[in-house]
Order: C-alpha cells, then structure tokens, then sequence
C-alpha cells in the first residue's frame, strides 16, 4: 500500500475524532456539567463553577482544535497542490479552519477571561453575547467537519 492511504485514512479518522469530540463536548458534557442538580444529591455547582469547570473543558479541547486546524490546512493544501480541488471539500476546509481558530484563539479566551473576573462579568450581556457566538460557532463546527469528512470520503472513493 502507498503511503498516501495512510495520510488519507489518518485525516478522515482525524475528522471523525473532531467530529465526536465536538459532539460529546457539546451534546453531553455541557448538560451534565450544568445539570448538576439533577446528578448529585448532597451537593451542588452553581452555575458559576459548573463554567468554570466547562471552561476549562474547553480550554483544553482548543489544542485538539488547533491541531484539526493545521492539519487540515495542511492536507487540502497538498491536495490542492497536486490538482485535486474540490469547491465543496475547500468551502468546507476553509470553514473548519475559521471556526476552529474562532474557537481557540478568540472565544474560548475571551470567556475564560470573563470568567477570571469573577461570577458578575459572567452575569453580562457581552458574556452571554459571546457565549452565544461561541455556541454558534461550535455547531458551524460540527457541520463542517462532517461536510469535509463526507466529501473526502467520496473523492477518496472515485480515486
């Protein structure tokens, strides 16, 4: 086998792993860590410290998300390179690539700094503006990741 189904394989199971991160963290982290209520008996986190908590979460989910980033970047560019261009596997690579450094680098940050503030700045409109954003973003995520993996796979296909 050539080396380039290797890179090939390995980037699609790069994508899926994204994907599946993306949906744990958002679709059953999130509601546990923030649903503590319904969870612990003797003890409970108020909102406040249930962020904090998926903040950091979060945090350290933005290094897999910068390193989805580069390699991304990396694969389509090499792809392009060689003459394999795609309008929907570059739209949707572009877009994986902006809304992970979105992620990583702008709101993550932001609302952890907001958070360092103390339990007042999280109660603000800019916070839960960018939340909000962050939220948005994240689903934006998931999609793309899904539209690149498929599109991939069936380009991978024809080849």
């Amino acid at each position: 086998m050539s080396k380039k189904i290797y890179i090939d394989f390995s980037y699609l199971i790069l994508l899926a792993a994204s994907f599946g991160g993306v949906i744990v963290l958002g679709a059953f982290v999130a509601p546990v860590v923030f649903h503590t209520d319904k969870i612990l008996v003797d003890m409970l986190l108020d909102n406040y410290n249930a962020g904090i908590i998926m903040g950091e979460i979060f945090h350290r989910f933005s290094y897999w998300i910068y390193v989805v980033a580069i390699s991304v970047f990396l694969y389509e560019a090499a792809q392009y390179k060689m003459g394999q261009r795609d309008a929907i596997a570059f739209a949707s690579a572009v877009t994986v690539i902006f809304s992970s450094l979105m992620f990583s680098a702008v709101y993550a940050p932001k609302i952890l700094a907001m958070q360092a503030m103390g339990a007042e700045a999280t109660q603000s409109d800019t916070f839960h503006n960018v939340h909000l954003a962050s939220e948005i973003d994240f689903k934006i995520l998931a999609i793309s990741l899904v539209v690149l993996f498929i599109r991939r796979l069936m380009l991978l296909r024809r080849a």
